[in-house]
């Protein structure tokens, strides 16, 4: 099975700055999550998304998310084929499932999700 994009992240320096910025000129409606300082991002259709804020050396960045079967499956796959694994098998909360992530041959950041 096809692994389809299920959600986006835009991770920037300035949160409150640049919710505005993608809410003006998306119309996007925006829910600030302060517990994770995250901003949730209902685009109206799938898929939503977020934005969060850089930390420490990290650069800001854009990512997309595909659902698949088994996250450490994918991240092996990921690890034959050449990538450098940013994250392994995280959980996000009972909530929201498990991430991951890899950066391909050229350091374009993508995520992983899965329910399990």
């Amino acid at each position: 099975m096809a692994s389809p994009i299920v959600h986006f992240e835009i991770c920037v320096t300035d949160l409150e700055k640049s919710r505005d910025f993608y809410a003006n000129i998306f119309g996007w409606d925006m829910k600030f999550d302060s517990g994770m300082d995250y901003v949730e991002i209902s685009t109206g259709s799938e898929p939503g998304g977020g934005i969060f804020r850089t930390k420490g050396e990290m650069k800001p960045y854009v990512t997309v998310y595909m659902k698949v079967d088994d996250i450490n499956e994918t991240i092996e796959k990921a690890k034959q084929n050449g990538a450098f694994i940013i994250a392994e098998k995280t959980k996000i909360s009972d909530e929201h499932g498990y991430y991951g992530m890899f950066a391909d041959a050229d350091n374009n950041v993508i995520g992983v999700w899965s329910s399990a």
